[in-house]
């Protein structure tokens, strides 16, 4: 794998409406010489839904990680970690609403 950033946490909350959502992405080797693109979401403390996605080729998942964090930002969800650091500290300008 690629040293490019591949672990996104993104949340989304909104106390008028109790909502308190989260969303990881993660891209993570499998033991077949495949690459997976791991989905987790659901309400913040919970341990909420996991669905996986196997691809031949890293940019190929690295191009849907990209698309489905355009659409969470897009809805509201504001990025907590990338790659484990906050985003200020991976030198990225966090988008709020």
């Amino acid at each position: 794998m690629t040293q490019q950033c591949s672990n996104l946490y993104f949340q989304r909350i909104d106390p008028s409406r109790n909502m308190a959502r989260y969303y990881a992405l993660s891209i993570q080797p499998t033991l077949f010489g495949e690459i997976s693109l791991i989905r987790a979401w659901g309400r913040i403390g919970t341990l909420g839904q996991e669905m996986s996605h196997h691809f031949a080729s890293e940019a190929d998942a690295i191009a849907i990680l990209l698309q489905i964090a355009r659409r969470k930002r897009a809805k509201g969800y504001v990025a907590k970690a990338i790659c484990g650091k906050s985003p200020e500290e991976a030198g990225v300008v966090a988008q709020d609403r």
